[in-house]
């Protein structure tokens, strides 16, 4: 991945820019990461499915943390695995591959709590409509 920013030297002078860089992190993961992808969509899906069954408030407030710790854990393993190509310029070793399964792993655990999250949250629901249905 190139980067087309200038090279950062000294802390970021204001608010504005400090966003900006963040703003372009998450655009630059989105861009390189399929997974990013997969999740922002499986966001979106939630979402909408929360209008369609009009969830609770705290229904809502268990799925939109779902929803960001999902892609907050995407992006912690993205960084982690940057750090680590760097750090080995992409050669193979041990510790290398370990961090990276562990960054992985972290993100497959969030996922499936998300998951078990909207399985309680949304099969009673589909239940019910298809109660409603026949």
């Amino acid at each position: 991945m190139v980067l087309k920013d200038k090279p950062q030297i000294k802390k970021n002078q204001h608010i504005y820019q400090a966003i900006y860089y963040a703003l372009n992190g998450i655009r630059c993961t989105i861009k390189s990461e399929r997974n990013m992808r997969y999740h922002l969509i499986l966001g979106v899906i939630v979402l909408v499915l929360g209008f369609v069954f009009q969830v609770s408030r705290i229904e809502w407030l268990f799925l939109i943390s779902c929803i960001g710790l999902v892609l907050f854990a995407e992006m912690l393993n993205t960084a982690i695995e940057t750090t680590v190509d760097l750090v080995t310029n992409q050669t193979y070793h041990p510790l290398a591959k370990k961090a990276k399964d562990i960054a992985a792993g972290a993100v497959l655990i969030i996922s499936l709590y998300a998951l078990i999250v909207g399985i309680i949250i949304f099969l009673p629901k589909c239940f019910t409509l298809l109660k409603l249905i026949n």
